[in-house]
């Protein structure tokens, strides 16, 4: 049976999860399992970094500055490629399917060119996957239920991550109790229990998606912004300038661990972090197709502002819990939120290419970012830097800078000024 297509926008509005379609399930289910593996392994590979291999704080957020931009320029091509071929299921096929393979190698990891070489090919994965995906859940759904639909899937993929993270937990408590570094040990068992949810998740994508070829008449599709709703290349300039303060989560990691929390405490502000996420993702993006995505948008970046603020002056590790907990409603606030914007400012014929710009955008400042809050953080060359607050001051203060450059984009004509 043909995916469901499109009633009116004030129908799509009224209704429930239950009526979404075949594909946003699928992929929220594929997305979820895909969390549970890589949530097991990715957090904790700047305590592995640190305390197994001995790599100093500034190579680990190179190493995910690296990775991140690895995957952005991929993202580029895969959207671009996804609405070339009018195909978006086979490149998220292969996308998840890279990434499962890469995982088993972190078992044989014994120094960080070792790690660096798996997170490159793991980011490789992402790269390719992420924009098709998205395009993906897009053209399935009705404008009025793309926010719904958004929202349920970030809501999937992070309780998928907070059960990894949990299982991680579990296997650290029973393997080491509350020793405050990670053993190697530990660490090969839990990269390879990885690999049992990542091969599932590759199996359930490949079997029950049905991919939603683009009907309507295209204009060939090129690799660039040219042709794009002038609107959409301005809000990629203000998402670029908030985050060059948004950098790697490795650094919010390794802000815990200066206030003295364990691999289980680290492992345990993760899943508060995921668990609040994942219960406000979806009321945040039905909420959005209500009162409009560019109000919610605007107030999670400011409160995002106030959260970093706040990791910057923490002074004791229960404070870190009740950030972490913040983080996660800033995040379920905004995340599924920005990608129904995409979607509202581009036709789409060229989702694919919008989805890939934004994710490039995304990624490409993260080396500057990770870059940037490590310089300020340890300092470089002679200088000691401005210590584990500034990259959280720095990140707030790029918050407030794009929150006043949003207007710009919400004047072009045809904007809705409404949201």
């Amino acid at each position: 049976m043909a995916e469901s297509h499109f009633s009116a926008r004030d129908d799509g509005r009224r209704q429930g999860v239950r009526t979404l379609p075949r594909n946003v399930w699928v992929v929220t289910i594929t997305s979820f399992l895909t969390d549970i593996s890589s949530e097991m392994v990715l957090n904790l590979l700047p305590l592995f970094l640190a305390g197994s291999l001995g790599v100093k704080t500034n190579v680990i957020g190179l190493i995910e500055g690296v990775a991140d931009t690895t995957a952005s320029l991929l993202k580029i091509v895969s959207g671009w490629l996804s609405d070339r071929l009018g195909s978006r299921k086979r490149l998220a096929v292969i996308g998840y399917a890279i990434s499962t393979v890469a995982k088993p190698f972190l078992y044989f990891a014994a120094a960080w060119s070792s790690v660096l070489a798996v997170r490159f090919a793991d980011r490789i994965g992402k790269g390719i996957r992420t924009a098709p995906r998205d395009a993906l859940i897009a053209a399935t759904v009705d404008e009025g239920q793309r926010g719904l639909a958004f929202g349920l899937h970030r809501a999937g993929d992070t309780a998928g991550a907070a059960l990894g993270l949990l299982v991680a937990l579990v296997v650290v408590w029973a393997a080491q109790g509350e020793r405050i570094g990670l053993a190697r040990g530990t660490f090969q068992t839990i990269a390879l229990l990885s690999v049992i949810p990542a091969a599932l998740a590759v199996l359930i994508l490949a079997v029950g998606a049905r991919d939603v070829p683009v009907v309507e008449k295209r204009s060939p599709v090129r690799l660039t912004t040219r042709g794009i709703d002038p609107r959409y290349r301005l809000f990629l300039a203000v998402v670029a300038v908030f985050s060059l303060g948004n950098s790697a989560d490795a650094f919010l990691i390794l802000r815990a661990n200066t206030l003295g929390l364990s691999v289980v405490g680290v492992l345990g502000v993760l899943i508060v972090f995921n668990v609040v996420y994942a219960a406000v993702s979806g009321p945040a993006g039905a909420l959005s197709d209500r009162v409009g995505r560019w109000r919610l948008l605007v107030a999670g970046w400011l409160f995002y502002g106030a959260v970093y603020l706040g990791f910057g002056a923490a002074g004791a590790a229960w404070q870190i819990w009740v950030l972490y907990g913040l983080y996660g409603v800033y995040y379920g606030a905004t995340y599924g939120v920005s990608k129904a914007l995409v979607a509202d400012l581009v036709p789409r014929t060229q989702l694919g290419t919008a989805y890939g710009l934004y994710d490039a955008t995304v990624g490409l400042m993260a080396l500057p970012a990770s870059l940037i809050a490590g310089v300020l953080w340890q300092g470089m060359g002679g200088w000691d830097g401005l210590g584990p607050s500034a990259p959280f001051i720095f990140g707030a203060g790029t918050a407030l800078l794009a929150v006043a450059l949003l207007p710009l984009v919400q004047r072009r004509p045809g904007a809705d000024t409404s949201g």
